[in-house]
């Protein structure tokens, strides 16, 4: 209990923020992501996504991750999510990300919406990175490096019906994992979006 409310606490001094300017937080991310290589190809021929602009990370052997986002379909907003993840293991240092994931199709935006959803070791993730130095996922066959996040270059899959792509926004980790990323997704009123 006492490693938990150490987490927890390791995590809000990260800076974690409450909502304060989502909607442009939310825009800025959708644009870096819409501008970043292969992952604009995912906006127009994938189902849907979820979007998260700040993940806040940190850890000290046991680590901590907590985020909220939106969902869309077709690019209707249809509902909000949060994410938290708990893992151990070696790791030191606390960062900030933000982070997509795309549904190649209705079934894999059903399996993420469809209560709570949590990431299996055997789905990867794309990271870009705002410096020089290439970038490796956790899949090791993709794989990303850019410059600037702005003008970042991705390479992505689906595994699973899902695609998912992170861009660092500062600050150190020695772990790159989204294993164990647990979701928990609320609908809004009529938010369901029917098969197109």
């Amino acid at each position: 209990m006492k490693a938990l409310l150490r987490l927890w606490l390791l995590v809000a001094a990260l800076g974690i923020p409450a909502g304060v300017a989502l909607a442009d937080a939310q825009s800025d991310t959708l644009s870096i992501f819409r501008h970043a290589g292969e992952s604009r190809w995912f906006f127009s021929n994938s189902y849907g996504y979820a979007i998260f602009p700040t993940i806040g990370k940190g850890g000290l052997g046991v680590g901590g991750a907590y985020g909220t986002g939106q969902v869309y379909a077709h690019g209707i907003p249809i509902g909000h999510v949060s994410m938290a993840q708990v893992s151990a293991g070696f790791q030191a240092g606390g960062e900030a990300y933000s982070e997509v994931i795309f549904f190649q199709d209705k079934l894999a935006l059903d399996r993420f919406t469809g209560g709570n959803f949590e990431f299996s070791g055997d789905v990867g993730v794309t990271a870009i990175t705002a410096s020089a130095s290439a970038s490796a996922g956790t899949t090791g066959e993709n794989s990303g490096a850019s410059a600037d996040k702005h003008m970042a270059a991705t390479q992505g899959q689906y595994t699973n019906g899902m695609a998912v792509f992170t861009v660092a926004k500062g600050g150190l980790m020695y772990n790159a994992s989204i294993a164990g990323q647990k979701f928990s997704y609320g609908a809004y009123p009529g938010g369901r979006v029917a098969e197109q």
